[in-house]
């Protein structure tokens, strides 16, 4: 018999089949969602207390108090992952996505009653198997990030037009390719959903300036590597042209933690092929999580094609 998976509404384990918010919910009305998203390694949620931190930020800047308390929350987080563990093969990880709402839309003002749910889903390894080996082409988009008179940068949120509208816009000129967007003064921001990393052999890494974008726990956690080796990790404002100067370029986001770049606007990035450096810090990755992350992602690239696990 199949296994039936789980997901999480306002304090309750319910099936997964069963979760649902109401079309009447502000976060489907105006598009405010907070949100995070994570991953496992070995089952285990990576980094889950900065998620948290940072899901706290979040919910402060919109004004929403959680109705679990956000440390009950981590807790319900890591079991909802051990529940529906038993689905898959014990060397596998799922991504696990956590929202809040305000709840019923009110036109005319009134407290929020936010909702929040979480839910896990088996990680996209055919596509990640594809970007280790083949890395990612990026295109500089019109399509300008949200300036900060809008929102914070470190607002995690589901307000993405902008990046819907920007990889639309690349795409029409390269399918393959990946928006990369600028701020409103013409420096290097955030691709879409994901920090941009610039690579040097002769000054380590370069990334765009904390204060101005999200604060990707992945680019922490790439911080943190560098550190260990002795690499420099700076930050200073980007210009677009500084893409093509460097030996690498990475993007870091949840899933793939790291992905290397092979080229913007067809102008190729280094070799044009995914870098040593690519390969040394993945390596160092995999080791602090005890998870050869490119090697799993091949190992089950082939998932989706296989019958589920009954």
């Amino acid at each position: 018999m199949m296994t039936e998976r789980l997901a999480f509404l306002d304090g309750k384990f319910v099936p997964d089949a069963q979760l649902s918010i109401s079309v009447d919910d502000g976060g489907f009305m105006q598009g405010v969602t907070v949100a995070e998203q994570m991953r496992t390694f070995a089952g285990r949620l990576f980094r889950v207390e900065e998620h948290i931190r940072r899901l706290q930020r979040s919910l402060d800047i919109v004004g929403f108090k959680s109705p679990v308390p956000l440390a009950k929350l981590q807790e319900q987080a890591q079991e909802l992952v051990d529940r529906n563990r038993k689905e898959l093969d014990a060397a596998d990880d799922w991504n696990l996505q956590l929202f809040v709402t305000p709840g019923k839309y009110k036109p005319h003002g009134g407290s929020p009653e936010p909702i929040v749910a979480m839910l896990t889903r088996p990680l996209p390894f055919r596509d990640l198997a594809s970007l280790y080996k083949e890395g990612q082409p990026l295109a500089i988009s019109t399509v300008r990030q949200v300036p900060p008179d809008c929102w914070p940068p470190e607002l995690k949120c589901r307000s993405r037009m902008h990046y819907y509208l920007a990889d639309r816009e690349v795409r029409s000129r390269d399918s393959k390719s990946r928006a990369l967007l600028l701020d409103q003064d013409g420096y290097l921001s955030e691709a879409t959903t994901a920090n941009v990393v610039l690579y040097r052999r002769d000054t380590g890494f370069l990334s765009p300036k904390r204060e101005k974008i999200l604060p990707g726990i992945s680019v922490a956690a790439l911080r943190d590597l560098a550190e260990q080796v002795d690499v420099a990790f700076q930050e200073a404002d980007i210009a677009p042209e500084s893409i093509y100067e460097a030996d690498e370029v990475f993007l870091c986001s949840t899933s793939p933690c790291l992905i290397p770049c092979t080229s913007c606007d067809g102008r190729p990035i280094g070799s044009g092929k995914p870098g040593p450096a690519f390969d040394h810090f993945l390596a160092l990755w995999s080791e602090t999580v005890g998870v050869d992350i490119r090697e799993q992602a091949v190992r089950f690239a082939d998932r989706a094609a296989k019958p589920a696990k009954a």
